[in-house]
């Protein structure tokens, strides 16, 4: 074997050696940034979840808003990525306690009795003016001794929350908003930011405040984190007086 043929040899296994090492650390960064986010979720790999669907708000029947069903779209994609199945259910058919799966449960209290549930055990700091009554405080959130006012088309809030009742349970996940557009919003703030979520908080459980602005402009795109009230959102009114 002359020279020439040597250093071509060489240079194609080096070259080989290059590509398989890339391909190696890709792949183990890949499968490390999957397992984070499957732990995140609670979804590990051919595990199930559930999706809890609020009514319209406002509503008498089933039907569902379709910036909610958007909401639904975002959480999916998140769900196909950890490799789980999802189930989705009405608020008023879910039957279950929390813990054995994960759980995606979108909507206020004025439209998803689950929402209701899961904020009088597990965030019993917040309150929600519910009313069928187009009156000035509808939909207003208080937390930590602040309320946060919904203007419609301007300024619209939503709780973002991952509950979890100790190691190795499940998280639920609470998407509350106060319009069905920051439902929406709060998904996708889930989706772009979730990676961030689990350097801040790991396996905890943590409630935030997310603004939504100028919706009638900008759609869900334009969110504001405004504060974790994860202290104040779980603990009772009463005790935090």
């Amino acid at each position: 074997m002359n020279d020439d043929v040597r250093n071509i040899v060489l240079g194609v296994a080096a070259t080989a050696i290059s590509g398989g090492f890339g391909w190696f650390a890709r792949t183990y960064l890949w499968r490390r940034a999957l397992r984070r986010k499957q732990a995140f979720f609670g979804l590990p790999a051919g595990s199930d979840c559930l999706f809890v669907a609020n009514r319209q708000m406002g509503g008498t029947d089933s039907s569902l808003h379709r910036n909610d069903a958007f909401a639904l779209l975002e959480i999916s994609a998140l769900i196909k990525d950890c490799g789980a199945n999802v189930q989705i259910v009405t608020h008023d058919q879910a039957r279950q306690g929390f813990g054995e799966r994960a759980e995606f449960c979108v909507g206020g209290p004025s439209s998803n009795a689950r929402t209701t549930a899961h904020l009088g055990s597990m965030l019993p700091g917040v309150r929600i003016i519910v009313s069928s009554e187009p009156v000035p405080d509808r939909g207003a959130i208080t937390v930590g001794g602040e309320s946060y006012r919904w203007v419609k088309g301007l300024v619209e809030h939503v709780l973002l929350a991952r509950l979890t009742t100790g190691q190795g349970s499940r998280p639920v996940f609470l998407l509350c908003g106060q319009t069905a557009i920051s439902n929406q919003a709060a998904a996708r703030y889930l989706a772009k930011h979730h990676r961030q979520l689990a350097d801040d908080y790991g396996d905890e459980s943590f409630c935030i405040l997310l603004k939504v602005v100028n919706s009638d402009a900008y759609g869900p795109d334009v969110t504001e984190l405004i504060a974790d009230v994860t202290g104040p959102a779980r603990t009772p009114a009463a005790a935090a007086g």
